[in-house]
């Protein structure tokens, strides 16, 4: 639908909103006073159906899909970026359009603002756009004082990881090595496991150098596919 509004997509949304999922979803993306989606809204509509919606809104134009993420519920942000995803990655996506998708992204993180909207997303929007192009503006975001920015950075190098290119993998994990989040653990984590899946030597080395200093759950989740005896050994050097 070309020309489709982010009110269209809102309502294809609400046909299948459930209140018992939304309160399910409140508590699973800790809302509450004080954690981490604090203040966060939702109808109660699944992924997999906003994945079908969004397919049926795949011509939505960007000032539409901006309106998505200005929304305080959380399913029409994810709309809005599982849009975007799909615009960057379509072969029928100009140069100039994808660069306009990054731009929007990056200068609307405020909303990209839950872990689930971040992973979804990241990896085709901007680091499917700085693949061949330089990353400095992913170390920007490493120190970002935005937990959700800090975890862009990241998550983007799966982009870079898919076509064997690690050195960003590792050089990010080792920036964001100290920071104070349990998000931010896994997804370091998670990105230098997917990386040791390219190349379990390169991984081995950066954790004989960093193992002893990486937060465990970091740890934990970079050696999940190593054996029972590496990994133990390992976590015996925390």
């Amino acid at each position: 639908m070309t020309n489709a509004t982010a009110s269209d997509v809102e309502r294809a949304l609400a046909k299948f909103a459930s209140d018992a999922d939304a309160v399910f979803a409140q508590r699973f993306f800790k809302t509450a006073p004080g954690q981490y989606g604090e203040g966060d809204r939702f109808i109660g509509v699944r992924v997999p159906i906003i994945r079908k919606v969004c397919r049926d809104f795949k011509g939505l134009s960007m000032d539409e899909i901006e309106s998505l993420l200005e929304s305080p519920i959380h399913e029409h942000r994810l709309a809005g970026v599982i849009t975007m995803t799909e615009q960057a990655r379509s072969s029928k996506t100009g140069a100039d359009y994808k660069k306009a998708l990054f731009d929007l992204y990056l200068r609307r993180s405020d909303r990209i603002n839950n872990w689930d909207i971040v992973d979804v997303s990241s990896r085709d929007v901007v680091g499917g756009y700085l693949l061949h192009r330089p990353r400095d503006v992913l170390y920007r975001l490493a120190v970002s004082k935005n937990m959700w920015e800090r975890r862009i950075a990241i998550v983007s190098t799966w982009q870079f990881i898919r076509e064997h290119q690690l050195d960003d993998t590792y050089r990010l994990a080792e920036v964001l090595l100290g920071d104070e989040h349990d998000l931010m653990h896994k997804a370091v984590g998670w990105m230098l496991r997917e990386a040791g899946k390219k190349d379990d030597a390169s991984l081995r080395d950066f954790l004989d150098i960093h193992a002893a200093h990486m937060p465990r759950t970091m740890l934990r989740y970079a050696i999940e596919k190593f054996s029972p005896e590496v990994r133990t050994y390992y976590l015996n050097q925390v």
